[in-house]
């Protein structure tokens, strides 16, 4: 691929000061003296006006690193690369953000983004949709629990302003149950724009209890609210009459997100998936 750089890194730490001390005092960096109403610092190298963007998190760690390409036939080159290799789908979903993580769940107390910030969020999903589809990309939203992009008014208010030409749905089923919502009306709403799906579920008595405690996103999954296929909400045996009834014939993919610090075995959880997907008919 044609990245001539890494443009800049998104870090979430439990303690922005001293990533900022480590920064200037170890790296040689600059605080860039910027302003965030989520409580982000900012890192400069150079004549850029950030490389490393600081922000509050309930655990250290990469949220998201952006790669700048040296100019737009680059990046055409890189999307042909991508589809010489079979790529079909470009799925996009909003990083997780320390002003939505405290929230999954939440739909009424989440923080919601300014009216100048949706325009100029639309404004970037339609330019990216665009870019993948000339491609011969098939471009979805991927509604992600912790993101901007995460309860059912918000994805169907981006799916009235971008066509569906345009801009399709990677569905994922945990993530929507997880949100507060149905993804089985959900699906029979918007089969004809579902373009890809994640089969995940989501164990209701964690559920419940993560949010009557008002519990953050990344102590729930420690707490394993994304549970194995079958053991949970998710009503698979109806997803799959919607899929037949809809003759879908894209892609799904199993997903099961977990704390890897924990007594996880991903092995056991694939073969227990596939083997209660195989007992619905899938």
């Amino acid at each position: 691929m044609s990245v001539s750089a890494s443009g800049y890194l998104r870090i979430g730490s439990t303690d922005v000061d001293a990533w900022m001390d480590f920064g200037t005092g170890v790296l040689g960096m600059m605080d860039a003296q910027r302003e965030d109403t989520g409580g982000a610092r900012f890192l400069r190298l150079d004549d850029h006006p950030f490389r490393f963007m600081v922000e509050p998190a309930e655990a250290d760690g990469l949220i998201a690193t952006g790669l700048e390409f040296p100019d737009e036939d680059a990046f055409i080159r890189t999307c042909e690369a991508l589809v010489a290799h079979g790529a079909q789908h470009l799925v996009l979903i909003d990083s997780i953000s320390p002003r939505r993580a405290p929230t999954a769940g939440r739909a009424l107390e989440a923080k919601q983004m300014d009216a100048a910030e949706w325009a100029a969020y639309v404004t970037r999903f339609r330019e990216i949709c665009k870019m993948g589809v000339d491609h011969g990309l098939t471009v979805g939203i991927h509604a992600h629990a912790a993101g901007f992009m995460d309860f059912e008014p918000e994805l169907e208010r981006l799916l009235g302003e971008i066509p569906e030409d345009l801009l399709q749905i990677c569905f994922d089923t945990g993530h929507h149950s997880y949100a507060g919502f149905d993804p089985i009306a959900f699906m029979e709403k918007w089969i004809s724009r579902i373009s890809y799906l994640h089969f995940k579920d989501i164990d209701p008595a964690v559920k419940a209890d993560v949010i009557a405690k008002r519990t953050g996103f990344y102590d729930a999954c420690g707490q394993g609210i994304f549970c194995n296929l079958g053991q949970g909400d998710v009503q698979f045996s109806e997803v799959k009459r919607i899929l037949e009834d809809a003759q879908f014939e894209g892609w799904c993919t199993v997903e099961q997100d977990c704390d890897p610090t924990l007594d996880v075995s991903p092995i056991a959880d694939a073969i227990a998936n596939r083997s209660f997907l195989k007992s619905i008919g899938f």
